[in-house]
């Protein structure tokens, strides 16, 4: 493979620590070529000035994260910036969507810029403004004024539904003209969702309170109006792990899926173009009572036939099926980073001799054993025992042989809870 030492450092690093790798997920992509075109389409409408929702259901293990940051990765090689918040009872719970919009905002990223993207963005859209200003004539002298007359033009519609998050800009803007670095970071800071920002910061901005639930769609429209004209063709949002709703009490489970329901209509309507709203849960939460069939509208608004063969599930429907790993796509999973990693070995023939296609076919089946056989579940394991267990050893120690060497052990407290559940014993023997 032609990768660069970075890249492949970043993936195997965090496989090694048993995770999924925040970028370079094209070198890993198995079975997710039947998605691309139709996501490609879907991109290229919300690009234009659309907006889609999509969602994507599978089982624990069968690649949810990482296809949604797959997908990530190709949006921000389209120029789009990418949010990717994780729903919890505690720290991110839907019914609050001024907790969605603070997240969504700590964890922005564009190509450029890691988390959090949102001073870079707003810094890029004054210049672009300032920009635009003098070509359309301004003098120095009248630039700053030139500036506040495009910025009401540009978020006419958000100030409609928002007018604080105009003024917050232009508090933020004034701050920063006045050399205040404290008052330009707390107002941006509001602007960003935080509550508790500084009374002073709030009266020199001309903002009062916080941001609340309904306050966030605006602010949502407001964000992706300053994107969109600081350069960036439109905003990825994933909300991961939305069937936690699931064990949240009833009242605040309904809300949550009450407001799920008005966000999609929302990006229906045509109020976020720009957007593209993915949501990742479990055939459990979008298929049973206490899910999205609690709520008939979103039910209807879900709905999608998967009675069918999955090999012709539609790629664009409303929802995605995730099929899993079988046996044999977690064994072609562990070939291509083994080649990975010896892409970048001192000596590559050796990993690859050692660790050889029959070896990581045993691996496989050993690592999938341990875990009740359910395949669905092992492939992070299996690439944490792969890489961490085996590629290193043979990497770093010449005698190492991975078959007298080695016995697979599968300790509970490298398990998650899920995982754990399904092991019968602490220590499995890997007989090879």
């Amino acid at each position: 493979m032609s990768v660069s030492a970075v890249r492949r450092r970043t993936v195997i690093d965090a496989l090694r620590r048993g995770a999924v790798p925040d970028s370079g997920l094209d070198l890993l992509a198995t079975g997710l070529d039947r998605f691309e075109a139709a996501l490609d389409v879907e991109l290229g409408t919300v690009a234009s000035g659309g907006a889609v929702f999509k969602a994507v259901r599978g089982e624990y293990g069968s690649g949810k994260t990482f296809f949604s940051r797959w997908l990530g990765e190709r949006a921000k090689r389209r120029n789009f910036a990418v949010a990717e918040v994780q729903i919890s009872e505690t720290e991110t719970p839907l019914h609050k969507l001024e907790t969605v919009y603070r997240r969504l905002t700590e964890r922005l990223t564009t190509f450029s810029f890691p988390p959090s993207a949102v001073r870079p963005v707003v810094d890029a859209w004054f210049y672009a403004l300032e920009e635009d200003a003098l070509a359309n004539g301004a003098s120095e002298d009248e630039l700053p004024a030139a500036v506040d007359e495009l910025m009401s033009a540009r978020l006419t519609e958000v100030s409609r539904h928002a007018p604080s998050f105009a003024t917050a800009l232009r508090g933020y803007r004034a701050a920063m003209l006045q050399g205040d670095e404290a008052t330009a970071a707390a107002v941006l800071a509001w602007l960003g969702g935080q509550p508790n920002v500084a009374a002073a910061a709030r009266r020199a901005a001309g903002v009062r309170g916080d941001l609340d639930h309904f306050g966030a769609f605006g602010f949502l429209q407001g964000l992706l109006t300053v994107l969109r004209d600081s350069g960036h063709r439109g905003l990825l949002i994933v909300l991961d792990e939305v069937e936690t709703l699931q064990r949240v009490r009833s009242d605040a489970r309904d809300k949550a899926l009450n407001a799920l329901r008005q966000l999609i209509d929302e990006v229906y309507s045509g109020r976020f173009p720009g957007l593209y709203l993915l949501i990742t849960g479990t055939p459990a939460f979008f298929d049973g009572q206490q899910g999205v069939q609690r709520l008939a509208p979103l039910a209807q608004r879900l709905a999608t036939d998967f009675t069918t063969d999955p090999r012709f599930d539609n790629p664009r429907a409303v929802q995605l099926r995730l099929p899993g790993f079988t046996l044999d796509s977690l064994t072609a999973l562990g070939i291509t980073i083994r080649d990975l990693y010896a892409s970048g070995a001192d000596n590559p023939d050796r990993i690859i001799t050692l660790a050889d296609d029959a070896y990581i076919a045993d691996l496989a089946r050993a690592v999938t054993g341990s875990l009740g056989g359910k395949v669905g579940v092992a492939p992070r394991l299996f690439l944490k025992k792969l890489v961490g267990d085996v590629l290193d050893r043979i990497d770093q120690f010449p005698d190492f042989d991975p078959r007298q060497h080695y016995r697979l052990m599968v300790g509970s407290t490298e398990l998650t809870d899920i995982e754990r559940n399904l092991v019968g014993a602490d220590d499995i023997d890997l007989e090879l």
